[in-house]
């Protein structure tokens, strides 16, 4: 099974695609979709479908998979941001006929850590563990994006898209 996660961002949105055999992960591919600072907000939103778009084109994954939103935010107009650059992420899989997941980051971290109250730095240690990497992506988005994909190969599932099937 090929997984890709997607830390979502509106000016650096990370990706990270996962093969699974015989359970376990091997890296595929991981990267960034960057948008310009200064540009508008449906411009910015527009380069992320885009570059999504062509990242799961490309690679094919299986499922897609994305932290879940969570409701009490310190800074609320930060949280919509990010609900919109989610919300074109979820298009553009819809588009490719790629389901999407979802995963409270408590379960994330506790999936590769065995605690729902790890720090990035002991996630990231784990995505070099079980990825057989020197050390972690940079930037912090691809790790974080991995971590969602190990994080679904490991057996936790909640839809977001439905139980509609889609092409795989």
């Amino acid at each position: 099974m090929r997984i890709i996660g997607i830390d979502p961002g509106l000016q650096c949105t990370g990706y990270g695609v996962v093969q699974v055999a015989d359970g376990k992960c091997t890296l595929v591919e991981g990267g960034v979709v960057r948008t310009a600072a200064e540009a508008l907000l449906e411009a910015r939103l527009l380069s992320i479908y885009e570059g999504v778009l062509e990242v799961m084109q490309e690679l094919e994954p299986e499922v897609a998979v994305v932290e879940r939103l969570y409701a009490k935010y310190r800074h609320p107009q930060t949280a919509v941001l990010m609900g919109h650059a989610r919300g074109v992420i979820c298009l553009a899989a819809a588009a490719a006929g790629v389901p999407v997941r979802e995963y409270a980051a408590s379960e994330v971290k506790k999936s590769l850590t065995g605690s729902g109250r790890a720090s990035k730095e002991q996630v990231g240690r784990m995505v070099c563990q079980l990825l057989l990497l020197g050390e972690p992506p940079t930037p912090a988005d691809i790790t974080d994006a991995l971590a969602l994909a190990i994080c679904h190969s490991r057996g936790r599932e909640n839809s977001i898209a439905g139980n509609r099937r889609h092409r795989h």
